[in-house]
């Protein structure tokens, strides 16, 4: 199974939830899958390659050709795919994966997991997809998702269309 993982890739990801990164990549390359990430050597990005890489796992790296200006590129992948955008990176991400896995993470995370929500619900892919609240990073969306159902500005139903996860193990037993 090839499993994508959206992640910040700050330099200043705090290490509470880079630990927790490493564990799922090394879980990743256990059970015999492949991780499908943005190239980042920082952040979630990568702690969770480098977890995966450090067990064997195949790694697969979807950036723009320009976010070297902005980031360190992750050294240790098995493919690299660069693109000419960021549409056209979540389009491979989408077309390269079987599940979604959201660690946190900052506009670019926000942005892979509305967009990959947003398919789904209008039933462009039925791929799982998991928020992985790594210390209740994300009870704060998770509520306010919750008051958008609530209002009606999100179709009833759509909140079932995501799990959440708040360990590596939930997030495995999630995928299966």
């Amino acid at each position: 199974m090839k499993i994508c993982m959206y992640g910040s890739g700050s330099k200043k990801t705090p290490k509470e939830y880079t630990d927790v990164g490493y564990k799922l990549g090394a879980e990743i390359a256990k059970k015999g899958h492949s991780l499908v990430f943005g190239g980042g050597n920082d952040g979630m990005m990568g702690a969770v390659a480098s977890g995966a890489f450090d067990n064997g796992g195949e790694i697969i790296a979807i950036s723009p050709y320009w976010l070297k200006e902005f980031d360190d590129k992750f050294k240790n992948y098995s493919q690299s795919i660069e693109t000419s955008s960021m549409d056209e990176r979540k389009k491979l991400f989408l077309e390269k994966s079987d599940v979604f896995v959201i660690c946190p993470g900052g506009f670019g995370t926000l942005d892979e997991l509305f967009e990959v929500l947003t398919l789904k619900n209008l039933h462009r892919h039925s791929k799982n997809i998991i928020l992985f609240n790594i210390n209740h990073f994300y009870d704060d969306l998770i509520s306010i998702l919750g008051e958008m159902h609530d209002d009606g500005l999100i179709r009833e139903g759509a909140l079932n269309i995501f799990d959440v996860a708040t360990t590596v193990e939930e997030v495995f037993q999630l995928i299966y």
